[in-house]
């Protein structure tokens, strides 16, 4: 229900116009400016190696929990950074990846696979978060430096809509919806 009414208000924020009251939000809001992130002192500050375990939840079930880690260090090349995933015990599944930023003013950085696909991260408040989809699937990810804990977050969306509402009249906009498919959080520590 919370959720709900979450997103309620959200829709009426960015959609403030028209007959709609103008909401009242008890949210406390991120400073998005990219000095906030920096002062997380990213990425020196998140340099080091995060063990942790990730858990995959799929609707209400929990699937399955796998050992992650995120390896974040300084590479050879100036302003460029290892961001190297593992999923599973020992290299089961390694993904050395590299980070390097795009455009450091407006928080803007590159995750370069190694294989011709590079995705988007920006900074957000106090998070680096990004999207992109693949084969039907959109994947949202944020990472936040939170106390001693690097938390990472996945949510697998249908790309799809499964519902297209509202557009009764032209004050009120078409809205899509989607399915959410899964949820993967890891908390990971040094």
């Amino acid at each position: 229900m919370q959720l709900l009414s979450f997103f309620a208000i959200s829709l009426l924020l960015f959609f403030n116009a028209g007959p709609y009251p103008a909401p009242v939000s008890t949210v406390k809001q991120f400073d998005t400016s990219p000095e906030t992130f920096q002062q997380s002192g990213f990425p020196t500050a998140w340099f080091g190696k995060w063990k942790g375990e990730m858990v995959w939840y799929q609707g209400k079930q929990k699937r399955q929990t796998v050992p992650m880690q995120l390896l974040i260090n300084k590479t050879d090349s100036i302003d460029q950074y290892s961001w190297h995933l593992v999923y599973g015990e020992g290299s089961k599944d390694t993904r050395p990846y590299t980070i390097k930023p795009f455009d450091k003013k407006k928080g803007h950085w590159l995750v370069d696979e190694h294989n011709s696909i590079v995705l988007d991260l920006f900074e957000i408040g106090p998070r680096l978060t990004g999207s992109f989809t693949v084969e039907g699937n959109t994947i949202f990810n944020t990472y936040s430096l939170e106390g001693d804990s690097l938390v990472v977050e996945f949510y697998n969306i249908q790309e799809k809509a499964i519902a297209v509402t509202g557009a009764a009249d032209s004050t009120i906009p078409k809205v899509r919806s989607y399915g959410v498919r899964s949820y993967q959080r890891a908390v990971l520590r040094r």
